[in-house]
């Protein structure tokens, strides 16, 4: 009788506390319209703790990464928890920002759901909050923590167009919480705990972490990482997993100086092995066993161009060192406070089509003649996204000739000095559709009459006629002066970064021109690239880094 009795007092308690419990559900809306991709929001409330997650997360169909917030009641303690895949879930405890809330109370009232609710206004990152919360239900909870000390929340508006309201309010006596939050979790500080739920986001492909790229004979190929041209280049093979629609690509390199105390060309770039043969027989077997390209100067250019059995490098992302950064940052001037890395990152959705389910040597070059050399890591990111404008489905390598193997003998590119310029024939199966060439170009020639000191126009021309021509000039190098701690300073107050120049800066990254080509009939074409390149003074030459990529639609 004892033990019956017992068992019946605790189901009474039991049933108390939860004929306590609410279920609120919110809906979205933006400017008026309701967000119907949106799963719906909803909390379980009561006086002991808050669970604040989404009706896809409660039906246990929800996407990794997901999050579940619980605050414990009455401490205003914050509990988060991640989800990051399948068996993996952290989590943190945030014990003071509930407190922080500041919030001024206004004496504006409204009815929701029949609950008469009063407004509350905070600003937060310079957007203005308004927070409607009720006191005739005695408890406390909300759609976010914001105004969890207040009452229970039943509407935010953000900016006067972004709208999360309540839609529903029901007594329940027991939540589905412990079949969503159960098996092993790792708990960890609050900072740790958003880095990981960020990059559980995203994928990530590790190319290079703190690796060396110098001029050394030292330098030698590993079982990871190739080296080549003395080390000032290095590769890695790594595989692509499929790349959808609805997904963004970008590469991001870190740089810091080794001992270089120069500003120096840089790229970052994947090799095509479609056809017979590519450019990665030229790093191993040498530039001269690539196919060459002359334009009547008597000079030859080896590996350049696309021809029917090669295809050149495709440029992911050109970028220019600072002068010394980091390695240099013990030089001193007032009022300068050294940054100590440079990041490089880009956008290369534009080349997805090249890019997914492929298996591909990605190479980083920097041009220097230094033992110390520099230090650089590179990721690659995917993203999804709604937010994609890339639609192309081709990517097709024309040209490159930013000389990667110039420490093992490839010439620098001043094949401009003729009228003939850079040309390219290229062969189409299939029609294209809004064409487009992806252009990089840098002027080079270091001194007063030099072509990185003097704007010259570039000149596209398709199948013979002109059809786009621009000046590609940089000035906004004085922006980037904190980057470079050895850059000269000149008697008329200025510093070498300081120079405007031909479409780059140190310590930057050059951007490509998207050229409309309209649509292309299958068949023969041809791409003309011309720029009047300055003369040679004594020693001193001038040159132009020019790759070019054909995008559009089959």
């Amino acid at each position: 009788m004892y033990k019956r009795i017992l068992f019946s007092f605790f189901s009474f308690l039991f049933c108390i506390t939860y004929a306590q419990t609410y279920e609120i559900q919110y809906t979205s809306s933006y400017n008026g319209k309701v967000q119907t991709e949106q799963s719906p929001t909803f909390i379980w409330a009561n006086d002991k703790e808050n669970f604040i997650l989404n009706n896809s997360i409660r039906e246990q169909k929800s996407e990794f990464p997901f999050e579940i917030t619980k605050v414990e009641k009455p401490s205003n303690t914050v509990v988060s928890y991640a989800f990051l895949k399948p068996n993996e879930t952290i989590s943190t405890i945030d014990k003071e920002s509930i407190g922080k809330q500041t919030f001024e109370l206004t004496n504006e009232t409204k009815k929701i759901l029949g609950y008469n609710c009063r407004k509350a206004v905070t600003k937060i990152n310079s957007n203005t909050i308004e927070v409607w919360y009720t006191n005739d239900l005695k408890i406390s909870g909300g759609p976010s923590t914001l105004g969890q000390n207040m009452g229970l929340v039943l509407e935010i508006e953000k900016n006067k167009n972004s709208l999360i309201t309540a839609t529903s309010i029901k007594k329940i006596k027991k939540t589905d919480i412990e079949n969503i939050i159960k098996g092993q979790i790792t708990t960890t500080d609050l900072l740790g705990y958003k880095d990981l739920l960020w990059k559980s986001r995203f994928t990530t492909l590790q190319v290079f972490e703190n690796e060396t790229i110098n001029f050394s004979d030292e330098s030698k190929s590993d079982e990871k990482i190739k080296r080549f041209a003395n080390g000032t280049i290095i590769l890695k093979k790594v595989k692509f997993p499929k790349i959808t629609d609805g997904e963004n690509i970008f590469v991001e390199l870190k740089q810091q100086s080794n001992g270089d105390a120069y500003d120096r060309t840089g790229t970052v770039f994947f090799i095509p092995q479609d056809k017979s043969q590519s450019f990665f027989d030229g790093l191993e077997k040498g530039a001269k066993t690539l196919p060459v390209y002359e334009n009547g100067n008597g000079k030859q250019y080896y590996g350049i161009t696309s021809t029917d059995n090669y295809d050149p490098s495709i440029e992911m992302m050109r970028f220019f060192t600072a002068f010394g950064i980091q390695k240099f940052n013990h030089i001193q001037l007032k009022g300068k406070d050294w940054q100590t890395i440079s990041p490089f990152r880009q956008d290369i959705t534009d080349l997805k089509p090249s890019l997914s389910e492929k298996e591909l040597w990605i190479g980083t070059f920097i041009g220097n003649y230094d033992k110390g050399g520099h230090k650089v890591s590179l990721d690659i990111t995917i993203h999804k996204s709604d937010q994609t404008i890339n639609k192309n489905n081709i990517a097709l390598p024309l040209f490159n000739s930013v000389n990667i193997m110039e420490m093992a003998g490839q010439d620098y590119s001043t094949m401009f000095d003729k009228d003939k310029g850079l040309f390219v024939e290229f062969t189409l199966k299939k029609d294209v559709k809004n064409a487009q060439l992806r252009y990089i170009t840098t002027g080079h020639g270091g001194w007063e009459n030099g072509d990185e000191f003097v704007p010259k126009p570039n000149s596209i021309f398709l199948d013979g006629k002109m059809t786009f021509s621009f000046t590609p000039w940089r000035t906004d190098c004085g922006s980037y002066r904190l980057y470079n701690p050895a850059s000269g300073n000149f008697p008329d107050g200025l510093s070498s970064s300081d120079l405007s120049r031909s479409n780059w800066c140190p310590g930057t990254v050059t951007n490509p021109n998207f050229i409309p080509l309209g649509d292309l009939k299958a068949g023969k074409h041809s791409i003309q690239i011309k720029i009047p390149q300055g003369p040679t003074e004594g020693t001193s030459f001038s040159s132009w880094n020019v790759s070019g990529v054909l995008l559009g639609i089959q």
